[in-house]
């Protein structure tokens, strides 16, 4: 099964019905998928720290969601993660596509990339890379029970091993 396709069956069977995000090439072959899917309400954001406060909101109102962003938008949503999700104990699962991984073009991409596994560390969250499509459902599975039973958020970092890239396969 195609990788974007095992990540909308994990948010479907984990009952994480809404979605935010800001547009991303890589992450848009789930979001495509995910806004073609009526259970979904896929919500477009114009800054990383907004999709995590309509999936705080959310949560709070009794629903799970998910958020979507780049690794170069990571850094707008440090504040928000931790001054109100890690002390309100709000559990999401963030996916983030890495840039500055391999096959990277831009030179600017590589630093922010590298930065987002040590700011997780740092935050006390935990993520995980998923590198194999055999490997990613357990992944998934795995990494949103962890979130919902620790209620923190958890990173599902989306490396170009496991999606291609920017060049990789829609």
């Amino acid at each position: 099964m195609y990788w974007a396709d095992t990540v909308v069956e994990s948010l479907k069977a984990s009952e994480l019905g809404i979605v935010a995000y800001v547009p991303d090439a890589v992450t848009w072959r789930v979001l495509s998928r995910l806004e073609d899917d009526p259970y979904f309400h896929v919500v477009p954001t114009s800054r990383e720290d907004e999709a995590i406060g309509i999936v705080s909101g959310a949560y709070a109102a009794g629903k799970r969601g998910a958020v979507f962003m780049q690794s170069s938008g990571f850094g707008n949503c440090i504040n928000s993660l931790s001054s109100l999700c890690i002390p309100s104990l709000i559990p999401f699962p963030m996916f983030v596509s890495l840039r500055g991984d391999l096959g990277e073009h831009n030179v600017a991409q590589i630093p922010g990339g590298r930065a987002v596994a040590p700011i997780m560390d740092a935050l006390g969250l935990q993520h995980f890379s998923p590198t194999r499509e055999e490997e990613l459902q357990t992944v998934l599975t795995g990494a949103i029970q962890l979130c919902y039973a620790g209620r923190l958020p958890v990173g599902l970092l989306l490396t170009t091993l496991l999606t291609g890239g920017k060049g990789g396969p829609s």
